[in-house]
């Protein structure tokens, strides 16, 4: 073969055969094909697509470019779930103790941070001493023992990936129905889990701003799932606002803490109960309805409390921070951001709070920032709700006070205040199965 007979086959809108694909993947990955000739490529799959076998085989490809997890046979099915990231969102700190504080085993790499969007892992290093770097026999006992374990992304984890992404991100072909959902899910099949719910997100505060993006997207993700034989569904969910009431780490984990007691925001608690709940479905642990009452039911008994903390002890943290909040350190400086005239929120730019919370110190801009796991933002009123001129909308954390001005901007200028209360807008818009 030769990449330039491929570049032109593509170029042309023929279709490529799965050993063409992964004839590229490998030559690339190995260095023996040039950015060059692989970004040509990625510009014609940009303009003429790709099927549903050709995306369904460039997944495989991304899967098989490095390691993939295989896990010791465990007792039952092994289930994740995966965000296409959002702010706000600290789901997978409440879905993955509630099921398996339900015998489901979750083995569950996760990433970092970077740019508007909020790391699991981050999240998670709030706690002290907890270690996201467990070796893979370290990961497997963890999920052995106590049914489910956190930890960082393997290195060499779908490699072809995370060359592809660089390359993309400077070409301009970062926005590819196929090219996007074979990033994911290169990634989620080198986990090996037996069944995936994904978390679309749609929005201001997402990659895909539109439903319609969202669910075609969705769409893609699930045929490539079903293909490789995992039992696969997606859920469409708001992301036009932040999810919960705070953003930044610390500030994070405590209402994730505070929505496992029962007592988190009714959005936050909507979507867990959702996810948590498809989960155990896939996982044919009982059929909708059954699976939700158990789900309510292990958060109401403190069940999944419990899980969470013996994962932080697991993972050399300490369980009295899950029982006790008030032990995470707390940012050193606080500033309010109030209504400038009275109305209702009408609406706010989800990317843009993100972006707030990255100026206090709680992101990075780039892998190698420190964070700073204090800072963040809380909002004291949310699309929808009535505020008084005057009123606190949003509460901001930094260690240090002079950050607290461009952050007040960006939020003063992305929040809409209006006459009139908006259009309700639906938190789940579809479910893909």
């Amino acid at each position: 073969m030769r990449m330039y007979d491929l570049i032109k086959k593509k170029r042309d809108g023929d279709k490529l055969t799965a050993a063409e694909i992964e004839y590229f993947i490998q030559g690339y990955t190995s260095g023996k094909i040039p950015d060059y000739q692989a970004s040509a490529l990625c510009m014609a799959i940009w303009f003429r697509g790709m099927d549903a076998e050709e995306t369904t085989a460039l997944t495989l490809a991304i899967r098989d470019s490095g390691d993939t997890l295989h896990l010791a046979p465990t007792n039952g099915l092994r289930v994740d779930k995966h965000s296409t990231g959002g702010v706000g969102d600290k789901t997978s700190l409440v879905v993955i103790p509630i099921v398996a504080a339900l015998g489901i085993k979750v083995a569950k790499m996760s990433g970092r941070g970077l740019g508007h969007t909020g790391g699991t892992i981050d999240k998670l290093e709030a706690f002290a001493g907890f270690r996201t770097d467990l070796t893979t026999a370290e990961f497997e006992s963890t999920v052995e023992r106590i049914g489910l374990s956190i930890v960082g992304q393997s290195a060499n984890l779908a490699p072809a990936d995370k060359l592809l992404y660089a390359l993309r991100d400077v070409t301009a072909t970062v926005d590819s129905l196929p090219l996007i959902a074979s990033s994911i899910m290169g990634k989620k099949l080198a986990a090996d889990d037996d069944c995936i719910v994904l978390d679309v997100k749609t929005g201001s505060g997402s990659f895909m701003k539109s439903v319609e993006d969202s669910v075609a997207l969705a769409r893609i993700m699930v045929d490539i799932g079903r293909r490789a034989g995992k039992r696969i569904s997606a859920l469409i969910t708001d992301m036009d606002r932040p999810l919960g009431n705070t953003v930044g780490n610390t500030l994070e984990v405590v209402e994730a803490i505070e929505t496992l007691r029962g007592n988190g925001p009714e959005d936050l608690t909507e979507l867990c109960v959702a996810l948590a709940t498809k989960m155990l479905v896939l996982a044919e642990k009982g059929d909708e309805a059954t699976c939700r009452e158990n789900v309510l039911r292990v958060i109401a008994s403190g069940e999944a409390l419990q899980k969470l903390a013996d994962m932080v002890e697991a993972q050399g943290g300490d369980r009295v921070w899950v029982t006790d909040p008030s032990r995470f350190p707390k940012a050193a400086h606080t500033h309010c951001v109030r209504a400038p005239r009275s109305g209702f929120i009408t609406r706010v730019n989800a990317e843009e709070y993100g972006r707030a919370a990255l100026l206090l110190g709680a992101g990075r801009n780039t892998k190698e920032d420190v964070i700073d796991h204090t800072a963040g933002l809380r909002l004291i009123a949310k699309t929808g709700d009535y505020v008084k001129e005057g009123d606190v909308m949003v509460e901001l954390f930094a260690s240090d006070p002079s950050l607290f001005a461009s952050a007040s901007v960006v939020l003063q200028n992305v929040t809409e205040i209006g006459d009139r209360a908006p259009a309700s807008r639906p938190l789940i818009f579809d479910v893909i199965d």
